[in-house]
């Protein structure tokens, strides 16, 4: 009998958990492609398989009706409903999941904890998110990455008609100096000025899985530059499954780019590597005499081993490009929007007096361990060494040569041709510089001192930088969670200067080093390569030559309670920054400064409250006291160790911001206010004084005030059909008066100190208003995807000028920044899934500026920048 009893039971087990197979496969609609490795379960058990290398699923279900749950990496979820009779096998067919923005938490795989983003804390913040699908298809090749962010509210881009990678961005009016830009967790704006180069980072577009903006305060419990907000960027690691893909783009200005990326997947031993290469050219970026070339590399391996994940990357982006500067508006009457007066040719040879050349290697270790259910610990590591610089005259510029007989001094003075206005180099070398007397042995050298002979040189920044990032989380219970960390950073820097073209001379005498006769004769060729380990030894030096150490120490913390319906938090970091500085340049031996220590801190909170479901305010406020940039506290060129005078005490800047978030089914909208204040903040800029070309104008105790409103909303109301736009107005302005100290470049001498006005006087280089509207439409099912963007400018202003500010004081006028044309551009992508014979390719188009459309980007105190004008790009993209 209890045999009986035990087969009846295996019998009844059989027919409850076996009652049939479903099979299907599973895709992404935008490029058709199968997923490998998605997760199917059946809803309510723990019966689940996953897709195969085809994307293809069979799993036994146990109920004869029921929901599958299909989950992968970077998509949002998907339930599809079945119903299947015992025994029988049905095929579901082509289930394909959509690309989910909001769920950029998932497609961290690896620096969880170090990576602070949006959805990491249920206190909302204003945030827009771009997926690594839209990147790919819309900021590849010779398209600047920042390019991407420019449908986001109060996300502006300034081409500024430069060469590759000089892009500016700005978020709520503020540059990228005070942008945070962290990479996987890692603080990547510049140790000494804050400043963010594009051109170093110009393979991000082809690694990144995501990029996340957060204006204002931010998640960020780093102690971080967050003035304007905070910019995440997410690479890809260790692809948990196999596949790879071959790409080649052409576009405008000749550009060709070809690169080649493979995943191994991760075997039964929980090893996995992949690898990305990739190589472009350009005869130029859009304005003339932009010519460009560059490789990027991207190494990754990762190890999961239990509780532990690790992942270890190499990446680097060595290029270099030439670049085109704002100009007079007579000069672009004269010889066309695209034109640049930094190059020319030599006895028919094409040459630019600035190129700039850079190999930045960045290497990253990441750990993430999950201690318990409840608890985990993330920690990356990171360094990176840059090496290169950038190229100019030395000596007696273009711009200073007298008696050039082909010019038009009306126009542009110096040895530019009159007929096109490029530097006639020619003349330079055979009539100019061979006209210098010779010294007893026949030897030219150019004098810098007394303005005699011109060559080429490189600016040389080479740096070494170490760091760490911490992160402790325990999930103390349902709602409340608790962070701890800590941030340390050590940089060291070496800049000087090295001849790169002696232009028919023998070499470079001047005062150097307390050496007043001091003769360099060695040049260096400005590869980003070469750059790596064939630079100036210190006695083939010019003009300058100093180092400088700063050391960071940070800690941060963070708690937060949160339920369905409230949320709450606080936010808190201290830090200890240490600055010191070397000068060999213009000391015989080496004068070392003392070592400064500054102290800052940020402090932020806010709430949340979700009264309807779909329906959140929230409301946030922060004060930071920001440690000054480097560059702030030793302003001198005529002794690098020298302390600003005043001392420069920390920048303090105070937020607050307050938001509405509503969500319905297909439709998303936010609604955000803000006001920043920031106080007693140092300001350098540079251009033209009176009879002064290179002038530089240091302020002190600047006060801008920042506020507005930004709108924005997304629509699906189907499943072909995307829709989105925003709306922003802002009211930013300096407040009170400013001392400002001009410096003349050239001689490294102070000119004269000003106190000027600039009470209401608005801040300019980014529009104040703006609004945008996009939308994709799939043409044709899982084949066809079209986009179309707008975007409009309005109530731009041009940087402050200080000689009209002094003369509006001087006749007791009010002065106010220029302000610049209001203008729109439209832009146009295309893509298209082909399978042929079982061999899937996506082709992609995009054009930029489709009408076309003449406009002024940025004014600053040399001139004014033309944006570009149409711009495109075309793809093949094979994938195995």
């Amino acid at each position: 009998m209890k045999k009986l009893f035990t087969i009846m039971l295996l019998l009844a087990t059989s027919v409850i958990f076996a009652q049939g197979k479903l099979t299907g496969t599973i895709t992404d609609p935008e490029t058709n492609m199968p997923l490998p490795g998605a997760n199917v379960m059946e809803a309510g058990t723990s019966n689940g398989t996953t897709t195969d290398f085809d994307g293809v699923f069979s799993l036994e279900v146990q109920n004869s009706e029921g929901e599958l749950v299909i989950s992968y990496l970077g998509f949002a979820k998907k339930r599809v409903s079945f119903s299947v009779n015992n025994g029988e096998t049905i095929d579901i067919g082509e289930i394909s999941l959509e690309a989910d923005a909001n769920a950029l938490g998932e497609i961290v795989v690896v620096g969880k904890g170090v990576i602070d983003l949006e959805e990491d804390r249920k206190t909302p913040i204003a945030v827009s998110t771009v997926t690594s699908e839209e990147i790919q298809k819309r900021a590849v090749g010779n398209v600047e990455f920042p390019q991407i962010l420019k449908n986001t509210p109060n996300v502006y881009v300034s081409n500024a008609s430069g060469g590759y990678g000089d892009s500016q961005m700005f978020v709520r009016g503020f540059g990228q100096s005070n942008t945070a830009f962290l990479l996987n967790g890692q603080p990547i704006n510049g140790m000494e000025d804050g400043n963010m180069y594009w051109s170093n980072w110009a393979g991000l577009a082809d690694i990144a899985n995501a990029v996340q903006v957060q204006r204002g305060l931010g998640s960020s419990k780093l102690a971080i530059s967050s003035v304007g907000g905070t910019v995440n960027i997410v690479t890809k690691a260790t692809n948990r499954t196999e596949g790879g893909f071959a790409r080649f783009l052409v576009g405008n200005g000749s550009y060709m780019k070809g690169t080649v990326s493979y995943d191994t997947g991760i075997n039964d031993n929980g090893w996995g590597f992949s690898f990305l290469l990739d190589y472009w050219q350009a005869h130029s970026k859009w304005a003339n005499g932009t010519k460009g070339q560059g490789q990027n590399y991207f190494f990754s391996v990762g190890k999961k081993a239990g509780n532990h994940n690790f992942n270890f990357l190499l990446t680097g982006a060595p290029q270099w490009h030439d670049q085109n500067f704002s100009k007079d508006l007579k000069l672009y009457d004269e010889y066309g929007l695209k034109y640049n007066n930094n190059y020319g040719f030599n006895n028919g040879d094409y040459l630019t007096s600035r190129r700039n050349y850079y190999h930045k290697p960045v290497l990253n270790l990441n750990w993430d361990w999950d201690i318990s259910e409840k608890s985990n610990l993330s920690t990356v590591l990171y360094a990176s060494f840059g090496r290169g610089g950038g190229t100019g005259t030395y000596g007696n510029g273009p711009g200073y040569i007298s008696g050039y007989p082909n010019g038009n001094e009306d126009l542009q003075r110096g040895a530019f041709n009159a007929s096109n206005g490029l530097i006639d180099w020619t003349y330079i070398e055979n009539v100019y510089n061979a006209s210098i007397t010779p010294d007893a042995n026949g030897n030219r050298y150019a004098k810098p001192g007394s303005y005699e002979g011109t060559v080429l040189r490189a600016s040389v920044n080479n740096h070494a930088w170490y760091g760490t990032v911490m992160n402790y989380e325990n999930n103390i219970s349902e709602n409340l969670t608790f962070n701890v960390g800590a941030d340390f950073r050590f940089y060291k820097g070496d800049h000087f200067r090295q001849i790169t073209d002696l232009l028919g001379l023998d070499g470079v005498q001047e005062s150097f080093g307390g050496n007043d006769n001091n003769i360099v004769t060695k040049t260096f060729n400005p590869d980003p390569w070469a750059a790596l380990f064939d630079f100036a030894d210190e006695n083939q030096r010019i003009d300058y030559d100093y180092s400088e150490n700063i050391n960071y120490q940070g800690g941060f913390g963070q708690v937060e309670w949160a339920n369905d319906e409230f949320s709450v938090f606080a936010q808190g970091a201290i830090s200890n920054q240490s600055y010191k500085r070397e000068d060999r340049g213009n000391f015989e031996g080496t004068k070392e400064s003392k070592t400064i220590n500054k102290t800052g801190y940020n402090i932020k909170g806010g709430a949340s409250w979700t009264f309807i479901e779909g329906h959140t305010v929230f409301a946030n406020a922060g004060n930071y006291s920001r440690q000054p940039f480097l560059d702030n506290v030793f302003p001198s060129y005529a002794d690098n160790t020298q302390l600003a005078d005043p001392e420069v005490d920390n920048e303090e800047i105070v937020g607050f911001e307050a938001g509405y978030k509503f969500e319905k089914g297909n439709f998303q909208l936010n609604l955000n206010a803000y006001y920043t204040s920031w106080e007693n903040r140092f300001l350098s800029s540079t251009g033209e004084y009176q009879d002064i070309e290179n002038a530089r104008f240091l302020f002190t105790d600047i006060a801008q005030v920042h506020k507005g409103l930004e709108l924005d909303a997304t629509y699906k109301p189907n499943t072909r059909w995307m829709i989105r736009g925003y709306a922003t107005l802002g009211d930013w302005v300096y407040d009170g008066s400013t001392p400002v100290r001009i410096n003349n470049d050239d001689t490294n001498s102070l000119v004269e100190t000003k106190n000027i006005d600039l009470k209401d006087v608005k801040v300019g280089q980014a529009p104040q208003t703006s609004a945008g509207l996009g939308a994709n439409f799939i043409a044709i099912p899982e084949k066809l995807s079209v986009s179309l963007d707008w975007n409009y400018y309005t109530d731009l202003y041009g940087f402050v000028d200080v000689e009209d500010v002094a003369l509006a004081s001087l006749n007791n006028e009010t002065y106010q920044s220029e302000e610049l044309n209001s203008y729109s551009l439209f832009d146009l992508g295309a893509s298209y899934n082909l399978d042929l014979g079982g061999q899937r390719f996506v082709i992609t188009g995009n054009m930029y500026n489709v009408l076309d459309h003449e406009y002024i980007s940025q004014k600053d105190n040399y001139g004014y920048f033309y944006g570009n004008g149409t711009t495109w790009n075309f793809s093949v993209k094979y994938r195995f």
